[in-house]
Formats: structure tokens, sequence, C-alpha cells
């Protein structure tokens, strides 16, 4: 069943474990665009390959128009992460793929700046989305894909509760090239379990 109309479009603002998610605007690209630029080196392994203008601010507006676009047709819930107590950008995070009916279901992502890795930040803003997936929107099963070797994303998704499901073979094609990923999922009965045990 597809969302009522106070869950499309505007998102929330969540805070919880020292950061805060909220959804991209325009003024963001600069601080954006400097972030991902510096950590570019310890991105680009995981993600597909980047357009030569993907840091430049007509694309930023692009992405703006697609991520309202899935917004207000409750497909898809794009995040930046901050820092709570100095209000900088660290990351992203989104709930997208959102399907409806007898599935409820949708794919999480996420990335981080190379110099906030390691530091929680990810973990909490993942606790957050979590929340917002499950007791917001209603989803029933969460599901991730990660390269076998990316240890930083498989502890992310393993310290939030999902299990390893399986392997896709040649799954998506990232920094051009076919990769396998491993699946994890994690059903809202699971987190709800996790989340009462503290």
């Amino acid at each position: 069943m597809p969302f009522p109309p106070f869950l499309r479009g505007a998102l929330p603002v969540l805070s919880g474990g020292g950061v805060t998610i909220r959804a991209p605007r325009k003024g963001d690209h600069e601080e954006w665009a400097h972030l991902r630029q510096e950590s570019r080196a310890f991105l680009e392994p995981w993600e597909p390959r980047w357009p030569a203008d993907d840091l430049d601010y007509s694309a930023w507006r692009q992405r703006l128009r697609r991520y309202n676009a899935e917004a207000a047709a409750g497909t898809g819930h794009a995040f930046l992460i901050f820092e709570t107590e100095r209000g900088r950008l660290v990351g992203g995070i989104s709930v997208g793929n959102i399907r409806h009916g007898v599935a409820q279901s949708a794919q999480i992502g996420y990335w981080m700046g190379e110099r906030y890795a390691g530091r929680g930040l990810m973990q909490a803003a993942m606790k957050l989305a979590l929340s917002h997936a499950f007791d917001t929107l209603k989803l029933h099963r969460l599901e991730a894909a990660c390269i076998p070797d990316n240890a930083r994303s498989i502890r992310v998704l393993e310290n939030a509760g999902f299990r390893r499901e399986g392997l896709l073979r040649s799954y998506l094609r990232i920094n051009g090239v076919w990769r396998d990923h491993l699946l994890y999922a994690l059903i809202a009965e699971e987190h709800r379990a996790k989340h009462e045990r503290g």
C-alpha cells in the first residue's frame, strides 16, 4: 500500500547519537562537493564511476530534483549526515527503491567522508535511518548490498543487526567493473527485538 500524503515530499530532520540527518538542500552543494572531492580515493573503490561533472553545481541541482521526485512519489528518501555539535557534513544515507504492496521493502545505501570514518557516526546515522524506515514508513524488510572486501561497510551492517543472506554475482558496476556483492537484510521484527534489548 502506498504512503499516505503526509509521508510524501518533505522529509523529517532526525537527531541522535551525535548526528543529525536531513534532506539535502541547494545550499549544501559546496560543503558536499568539498567532502566528496577530498574523500574521492577513499570512496571510488566502492561506488559507481563518477561522471566528469559529478561535483558541479548543475549536477547537484539535477541530483536534488531526482531526490525530490523520489520523495514526492514515496519511492526514495535521501539524507545528508551532519555532526550535531558542530554542524559539519560527514556523509550521506538513503532509503531507496522503496516497494509497496506485498513487498513493503527498500534498499539502504550510505557513504562517509574519509576524515570522519571509524568514529561511529555512520552507526548512529544508520540507527536513525532504520527507525525512519521501520517505525515511520512501516516497511517490513530492508536490504543492503556490500562488496565482499569492504570490511567497514560489513561492520556497519552487522552491528546494525543485518544478516548476510547470500552472494549476488556480478551485481553492480562499481568504478567501471562488474563486482560481486554480499546481500544483507534486516526484518522489522528483528530490528524491534534488537532495539528492545538495548
